[in-house]
């Protein structure tokens, strides 16, 4: 299954709660931090949702 690298490139403090959510939802919650998750639809409209605070660092097959 493809997957993607997913960075936290901002800072959450004083954005929307639901902007907070959604960075916890990815599985992020400091500065600089990586996770590798599941290239499916749902993610990539998380990523989306949010370009200022995270960026797509890869993409794996």
């Amino acid at each position: 299954m493809a997957t993607i690298v997913v960075k936290q490139i901002g800072s959450p403090i004083r954005r929307p709660k639901i902007q907070r959510a959604t960075l916890v939802g990815l599985g992020l919650n400091k500065l600089n931090r990586t996770r590798e998750l599941p290239d499916t639809p749902a993610v990539r409209g998380m990523v989306e949702s949010i370009p200022h605070l995270v960026t797509i660092v890869e993409e794996r097959a």
